[in-house]
């Protein structure tokens, strides 16, 4: 069993969680996932790794209500414990590989969309403990919605705000505060977007105006984690890749986003159903 040993909601549907898990805690590397499940019957839910302490031995999991079993996700409390939690899975950020030299001698621009700002920031702590310069946009649909913006800033060098409504930081959406950067001379070695896919395919297309090496993360086409489901087909380039254990992260401008967003509205009918059972008290075997 693997209990949380600490939980607080960073705004009112969306939960972090440390859990008690030392194995992984030694093994995680930025970019990989896990899989949880709350009970013996529960659904395998694949969620990104937001942080990692192998000292204490705890990962740091970040949860949305979005349906019936992240719902019952985010109302555990400190003390509970998960069934399962496995991993790390999928494959680690290309940059781990590089030394600290190649590194410090880099500058990278990350581009979070929403729930996506937590999988950033382990890539970004990696990379700034590495020597690196990061700069980071950050979306939201509103201040309420904006999380990791203190985390982030202490580990990078500029954090960008963007809400939908203007309620805090510049009022717009991401891909203009990338634009906006790019056109006043700002140079990256790479860009990383972490997103809604909506989000990730705009800007895929604003970053190759101007040529700008991209990497998107996957993560939210993932339903089984191990390949075995097939729900994470994607089409990189002209092959067929599986988001959960040839990536999450693939090059950008080799990802079939249409493809991949028909594919990611696909299960949102069944999700809002088991939502539904589970908000009225049916379905508890989810």
């Amino acid at each position: 069993m693997y209990r949380i040993v600490r939980k607080k909601f960073l705004t009112p549907a969306i939960a972090l969680m440390e859990v008690d898990a030392p194995r992984m805690a030694k093994s995680a590397k930025p970019g990989q996932f896990l899989i949880v499940r709350v009970h013996e019957k529960g659904e395998r839910i694949p969620l990104t790794i937001c942080d990692y302490d192998p000292e204490r031995g705890t990962i740091t999991i970040v949860t949305q209500i979005v349906g019936a079993s992240s719902r019952r996700i985010c109302h555990m409390e400190e003390g509970d414990s998960f069934t399962d939690f496995a991993g790390p899975l999928g494959q680690p950020s290309e940059f781990i590989h590089m030394s600290r030299e190649e590194l410090a001698g880099k500058r990278f621009i990350f581009i979070a969309g929403g729930l996506g700002t937590a999988p950033v920031y382990p890539q970004v702590k990696f990379l700034h403990s590495m020597g690196a310069r990061v700069d980071v946009i950050i979306g939201a649909k509103n201040k309420d919605m904006v999380i990791f913006e203190e985390e982030m800033g202490a580990v990078c060098d500029k954090v960008h705000i963007c809400t939908d409504d203007g309620s805090y930081g510049r009022k717009g959406l991401v891909t203009d505060a990338l634009a906006e950067l790019l056109e006043q001379g700002q140079k990256y070695d790479q860009a990383v977007a972490i997103g809604p896919m909506i989000m990730m395919k705009f800007v895929t297309l604003t970053a190759r105006k101007y040529d700008l090496p991209l990497i998107v993360s996957l993560n939210t086409l993932m339903v089984d984690g191990t390949g075995m489901c097939g729900a994470c087909r994607v089409s990189v380039g002209d092959k067929v890749k599986f988001a959960c254990v040839d990536g999450p992260e693939f090059d950008a401008y080799l990802v079939d986003f249409d493809e991949a967003m028909r594919r990611q509205a696909m299960y949102k009918t069944i999700e809002k159903e088991a939502d539904h059972k589970c908000r009225i008290g049916l379905g508890d075997n989810n």
